[in-house]
């Protein structure tokens, strides 16, 4: 291992909180910044649907998809929403990204991909054993559900695709569904279902527990906003935040899809993009299903919590400064009901929040060739809770000179560069 170092990670989302974490136990001196406390409902991992994605391979463009995308835009029932004042400055990402839905891009990412999310239930459980946190992990089952078995045979690619790399599951007829769950609605009648599964019955508060624990063990952590990062001579980095720089030997960006402003600062380019994303939380539900559900004609996820039923997904385009859109929101009430026909529930909370997408579905992980001294670990997609411990753990080996146990090239941060 490295000297002790004194280490600055900006993001107290997921990642950032793991990666601090995982530095500190390291024996160094970390301090975590961000604007916003870990746990907030203003921070990404709050708003996610807890599902611990092991055998979430597939990237959201595969072959065909942009034949299908205006369909769905159009489409009041469909999962993906874009505000078109934001299409002119989305489309220099947009096309690419459509263009790795190609197949052998698609299986590249893939692979690429199942290193980092693979082993995720391990991996949490090894960041929270023995802390507060421990207690939001669940273990169980995962279904994805569809109107039919037609309808789970038209996403055969995708099934094909997690089954060469190892990922088993169970069919399951109607008859099968209601001895599990007698509330299920007419409209779904199979199931695809993964054995041994994680989900995080609330996110926030698992985030807000991991980061206390940090603090209580010795880490620093400070509410600012972070406007400027330096390299320094010597391969060291300085912060500026809240107008007050500080130095470190190494700093990390873990702030998701507001790094692509101080990474093109430094000379990069991320392709970095926000893919909206919502959740409807409803509380006091008159019905929750025993594990989270995948309503795959929806896209979107129904996952059971500590304080009620969660629905999460959905995708959006329209950048980092637009207010939430009404229309997710309405479709997750409307499709639920589809799923629940009986459901009531007493309240619930909104919320949209911002993934940070490359156009290649792959994060940015690892040191800066342009800015020594500063390191990237960001642009997780829709995955940045299954795959936060491990990026964590990724970016502790790689600044305590350990060589990390995969193949780190896909995750490349100079790849997008000019």
């Amino acid at each position: 291992m490295t000297d002790r170092l004194k280490i600055i990670v900006a993001g107290g989302g997921i990642t950032g909180v793991s990666t601090a974490e995982w530095l500190r136990r390291d024996g160094h001196d970390v301090t975590l910044i961000d604007r916003i406390a870990p746990g907030d409902s203003g921070q990404t991992s709050y708003g996610n649907a807890g599902l611990l994605a092991r055998c979430a391979v597939v990237p959201v463009p595969t072959p065909g998809v942009w034949m299908k995308a205006p369909k769905m835009l159009l489409d009041p029932d469909g999962p993906l929403f874009l505000r078109w004042s934001y299409l002119p400055k989305l489309l220099p990402w947009l096309l690419p990204y459509l263009r790795n839905g190609r197949r052998d891009k698609v299986e590249a990412i893939a692979r690429a991909l199942l290193p980092l999310i693979d082993d995720t239930l391990e991996q949490h459980q090894a960041l929270a054993r023995g802390t507060p946190a421990e207690r939001w992990i669940n273990i169980g089952e995962y279904s994805y559900f569809y109107p039919d078995r037609a309808a789970f045979q038209d996403d055969a690619f995708g099934f094909a695709l997690r089954k060469s790399h190892g990922l088993e599951w169970e069919e399951r007829d109607r008859d099968t569904l209601l001895e599990i769950d007698p509330n299920i609605g007419p409209d779904y009648s199979f199931a695809a279902t993964f054995k041994d599964y994680g989900w995080i019955t609330d996110p926030g508060r698992y985030v807000a527990d991991l980061a206390a624990w940090f603090e209580g063990q010795g880490g620093r952590r400070r509410q600012a906003e972070i406007s400027e990062i330096l390299p320094l001579e010597g391969g060291r980095a300085a912060v500026v935040a809240d107008g007050e720089r500080i130095e470190a030997d190494r700093v990390v960006i873990a702030t998701g899809a507001w790094s692509a402003r101080l990474a093109r600062a430094l000379g990069h380019e991320p392709a970095l993009e926000s893919e909206r994303g919502y959740h409807l939380w409803l509380r006091g539900p008159s019905i929750v299903p025993p594990h989270p559900y995948m309503l795959a004609d929806a896209k979107f996820l129904a996952t059971p919590m500590e304080a009620g039923l969660r629905c999460a997904g959905l995708v959006e385009f329209g950048g980092l400064e637009a207010p939430a859109s009404k229309a997710p929101i309405g479709l997750f009430k409307r499709r639920i009901r589809k799923l629940y026909p009986a459901l009531t529930w007493e309240n619930e909370d909104a919320w949209m929040g911002h993934r940070p997408s490359t156009i290649d579905s792959l994060p940015l992980i690892g040191p800066s060739r342009k800015a020594p001294g500063v390191v990237f670990a960001f642009g997780a997609q829709h995955l940045g809770l299954t795959m936060g411990p491990k990026t964590g753990r990724l970016i502790a080996d790689l600044i305590g000179d350990r060589s990390p146990n995969i193949d780190m090239t896909p995750y490349n941060v100079g790849r997008f560069d000019n």
